[in-house]
């Protein structure tokens, strides 16, 4: 398996994992569950370990890809900006959920307050993943480029 290969494999998990985070958090706020919130704090963590392993495998994956005819090296450099930022954002969203287990656990009364400041920040995260993904896809895939108008 070669580093582009490595790539595709985990670029996927740092969208997934938030949208899953995502699900299960609006049913611990709803539930007043702890236990599930916590649980979706896990998940939140979890895609940001993820971020690491797409970020560290995504110039090894770049420099196989720039040796194949008809990729756009401006393709790859926006899809490198883009995930950067994605990659932070799910780093942060990963701080403030060990940040939200510590205040569970610890039955802090800002405890519901991180459950939703972590929510909203979750879906800052999701319009970042589907950047990072939609710039990634357009690498390769040149029909879901965007349409140039020549004028």
């Amino acid at each position: 398996m070669n580093e582009a290969q490595f790539h595709l494999v985990v670029n996927h998990l740092p969208i997934i994992f938030p949208i899953v985070g995502v699900i299960v958090m609006i049913t611990g706020i709803i539930s007043k569950s702890e236990a599930v919130k916590r649980t979706a704090y896990l998940i939140f963590v979890i895609g940001a370990l993820t971020s690491i392993a797409a970020m560290i495998s995504g110039g090894g994956a770049e420099e196989v890809v720039e040796k194949i005819s008809g990729i756009s090296e401006p393709h790859i450099e926006t899809h490198e900006e883009t995930a950067e930022i994605f990659s932070i954002l799910t780093y942060i969203l990963g701080g403030l959920s060990l940040l939200g287990l510590w205040a569970s656990f610890k039955r802090k009364s800002l405890s519901g307050i991180i459950s939703i400041i972590t929510l909203l920040f979750a879906f800052v995260v999701l319009f970042f993943g589907k950047q990072t993904g939609t710039t990634g896809g357009e690498i390769r895939h040149t029909e879901i480029r965007k349409i140039q108008t020549v004028n």
